[in-house]
């Protein structure tokens, strides 16, 4: 008899561990599931038939926990800045020059990771942070919750939210295995530490695979497997296909016109969405660009309000604003809880199976287009110099610099080149084409059909 605990940390986890067939899957691999939920039980109500649903209590940490786990991502980023651009951006993020009580300690933080960075440094943070916490009420609730439980294997749907910390740490003491879904793409070669040490790891690729092992010394290669990732696997689901004319109807495109998606990203990263957009908006009405539906895809991470002075000025612009609910107000992280529907996921397998063509400022969503083998323009105006916010910066980042190597989409730096590229694209959809498949390969090493399959059947040799 072996139990598997399943722990979703947000939306972006449930679209792709509940939404995907990886539940189904899991609960016919298992003797029994377990769901352990940092959103609302009330999201499963139609998805987990079969498997128990536990709300968590989230921790919130206290100053001591913050300090030690911030050293602790700060000396994992010290640890690895040489050549790596992406860190190195990522250290310059994280220091402070406010004169706050945390500002302060960062400061004091990054004077302390200058000479302490080793692995065992890192793991002497870890395990002062889990001082902090282990007489902590939510802590002791999940003791005796994982105690109550009796599971053979704790599998964390992310790999990075702090708050999972204390959830990890009572395994650790049980002797309960865990595993561990590295999130996305850029999660290993720019980010910071993982919130703690799992047992085992699931990897999107190979070039994944050895990310963590240059990233993560001490993790064995044995303990890691390569599974492809189930936030493509909706895309080959016949429940989630509709067709080019349902497409059409639903966002009143005209079915003479190819159609461009501009794909945004929120608005910490992706701060010049507003400019991408109204360039093409604009160029469609100079008629530098002719027979296009210009669709745009805000970010499901946030109110697309920004938008709303374009939505006024270029009528003409479809907009599809991803129905995510949010599923619990005052929340810590409120992001992490606004939850995907049904409706959004075909929405989205609509748009990048009809749409001819899109543009983002390199995100993920390209390889989601990729699937689909549409061509790709990545926008990046900016830079230290121009006045716009410096986007040309992430493509020093490594696993930006794979999709600039790669050759695989259109990197395009101002509006003429924007331009040219669109129209290069929308007079041939087959430029790239092989190249495309090619960056699918290194990103993605396993095929979409049975990726729910295929994770649960590894955590249960691991169980």
């Amino acid at each position: 008899m072996k139990k598997l605990g399943i722990v979703i940390t947000d939306g972006v986890g449930f679209r792709n561990f509940i939404l995907s067939d990886f539940l189904t899957e899991a609960e016919k691999t298992f003797d029994e599931v377990v769901i352990l939920s940092f959103l609302p039980s009330k999201v499963y109500s139609t998805f987990a038939i079969n498997s128990k649903i536990i709300e968590l209590g989230v921790f919130e940490e206290t100053f001591k926990t913050w300090f030690f786990r911030k050293v602790k991502e700060i000396a994992h980023l010290k640890l690895h800045i040489k050549d790596n651009f992406g860190i190195q951006d990522n250290l310059h993020t994280n220091n402070s020059n406010f004169k706050t009580v945390r500002g302060h300690a960062t400061r004091f933080i990054f004077k302390i990771a200058v000479k302490l960075h080793s692995e065992k440094w890192i793991s002497r943070f870890n395990f002062w942070q889990q001082q902090t916490f282990k007489n902590h009420p939510i802590t002791v609730q999940y003791k005796a919750l994982l105690k109550k439980e009796n599971i053979d294997l704790l599998f964390f749907t992310h790999q990075r939210p702090p708050y999972i910390a204390p959830l990890v740490y009572q395994a650790e003491q049980l002797k309960i295995k865990t595993a561990s879904f590295i999130f996305s793409w850029d999660n290993l070669a720019s980010k910071g530490r993982m919130a703690a040490d799992f047992n085992f790891y699931l990897v999107w690729s190979d070039l994944m695979k050895s990310e963590l092992r240059q990233f993560y010394t001490l993790v064995k290669k044995e303990n890691i497997e390569v599974v492809g990732t189930p936030q493509f696997e909706p895309y080959v689901l016949e429940r989630y296909h509709s067709s080019k004319e349902d497409f059409q109807s639903k966002f009143a495109l005209d079915a003479s016109k190819k159609t461009i998606c501009f794909s945004c990203g929120d608005i910490s990263t992706s701060k010049n969405d507003e400019l991408y957009i109204e360039t093409i908006a604009a160029a469609i009405l100079n008629r530098k660009i002719e027979k296009v539906n210009l669709l745009v895809r805000t970010s499901p991470a946030e109110d697309p309000i920004r938008f709303a002075k374009l939505v006024k000025e270029f009528p003409f612009i479809k907009w599809n604003y991803p129905k995510w609910s949010l599923s619990r107000e005052g929340h810590q992280e409120e992001w992490s809880q606004r939850v995907p529907t049904i409706e959004d996921v075909k929405d989205l397998r609509a748009i990048l199976a009809y749409s001819d063509l899109n543009v983002n400022m390199l995100s993920t969503m390209s390889l989601d287009f990729m699937q689909f083998d549409k061509p790709v323009i990545n926008t990046v105006f900016g830079t230290a110099k121009n006045g716009l916010y410096d986007d040309q910066r992430f493509l020093n980042y490594a696993h930006i610099t794979n999709v600039v190597n790669s050759n695989a989409t259109k990197i395009v730096k101002n509006e003429g080149e924007l331009i040219l590229a669109i129209n290069e694209y929308l007079e041939n959809s087959n430029l790239d084409s092989e190249n495309r498949k090619q960056l699918l390969e290194m990103q993605v090493s396993k095929p979409l059909p049975h990726t729910g399959k295929r994770i649960a059947e590894k955590l249960l040799e691991w169980s």
